[in-house]
């Protein structure tokens, strides 16, 4: 497994892939089936898998306005590579990048930087300056150069809707964490390191780990039953708060932190994965600290009952 950060740490032993390309956001149903297909290939073309991400998201060098995203840049990198990607390139989107013509970006990156074989992309995928380049355009390129194209259809969840990385963003600002399941096909969860708090949580006799969030903004706020990975060989129950903690501090920066439950161990610098399994709450102002270590002990009582009805449910 390896990550190239950017075109020009590609090595001349990257060259001869099968490629997949996109933004990955969340890695659901529709980005399993790409990487499954490329699995697939992997046996006939005895290549390793590539796949091509974008930083920033296209949608946010454009827009200028920061996304909403449902995986931190760690989150899709552990996805992808437990998923059988071989070498995650990771390009820069910037201005450069985006005024290079579809052709060029074909030519000159694709088939001889990467030596590509076989490339697969949904659908919808374009790439290119005004986004000129799509299946069709790869596919007639492919037949002249060499190397072949696949297209995956659109996705669509049980009523037939498109299963996309914002209609998952939806179903999580609207509590529907089941339904994000199902579009995901994998439960919602975020990777991340732990660094100091204020450590008020454990004056206040509930200590928690705080998972930084690297200034991304998560499609979820409030509180939440929570299984969390990384602590040791099984997944340990515990809760978790989502936003900007209004009773302490009011900032406006989303925070994530997370009490697990019947341990004490100093997690600092350890990296954790917290599984979100039911919400709880919407988080709340309290006048006095007293009245949120009331609220607390409530909401600790309500997961822990939760936990005690579905023993199962730890995954």
């Amino acid at each position: 497994m390896e990550l190239i950060r950017g075109l020009h740490n590609i090595k001349p032993y990257h060259k001869g892939c099968i490629l997949a390309m996109g933004n990955f956001d969340g890695f659901h149903r529709g980005h399993q089936l790409l990487i499954n297909i490329l699995c697939e290939k992997k046996k006939n073309y005895k290549l390793p898998i590539m796949v091509m991400i974008f930083e920033p998201h296209p949608r946010e060098f454009f827009s200028k306005i920061v996304r909403i995203r449902l995986s931190k840049f760690r989150d899709k990198i552990q996805y992808l590579f437990t998923a059988g990607v071989d070498i995650i390139l990771c390009i820069a989107f910037n201005k450069k990048f985006a005024s290079t013509e579809a052709y060029n970006f074909v030519k000159k990156i694709l088939i001889y930087k990467l030596g590509v074989q076989f490339i697969c992309i949904g659908n919808d995928f374009r790439f290119g300056a005004c986004r000129k380049g799509d299946y069709k355009f790869l596919k007639k390129i492919g037949n002249q150069e060499g190397f072949q194209v696949a297209c995956i259809e659109t996705c669509v969840d049980k009523l037939g809707q498109k299963i996309s990385s914002t209609s998952i963003k939806i179903a999580l600002m609207e509590d529907r964490i089941m339904d994000a399941e199902f579009l995901m096909g994998h439960a919602y969860r975020v990777f991340g390191k732990v660094i100091h708090g204020n450590k008020l949580g454990r004056i206040i006799g509930f200590p928690t780990a705080n998972v930084f969030l690297q200034g991304k903004q998560l499609p979820m706020n409030g509180v939440y039953a929570v299984t969390v990975y990384g602590v040791c060989d099984l997944p340990l129950p515990g809760i978790a708060n989502i936003g900007i903690r209004p009773t302490i501090t009011g900032s406006s920066i989303q925070q994530l932190e997370v009490h697990i439950f019947n341990i004490s161990i100093d997690l600092y610098l350890r990296y954790i994965t917290v599984v979100f399994l039911k919400k709880i709450r919407n988080e709340q102002y309290f006048r006095s600290i007293r009245m949120l270590k009331n609220q607390i002990k409530n909401d600790m009582l309500i997961v822990c009952e939760y936990f005690k009805k579905y023993p199962n449910i730890m995954r």
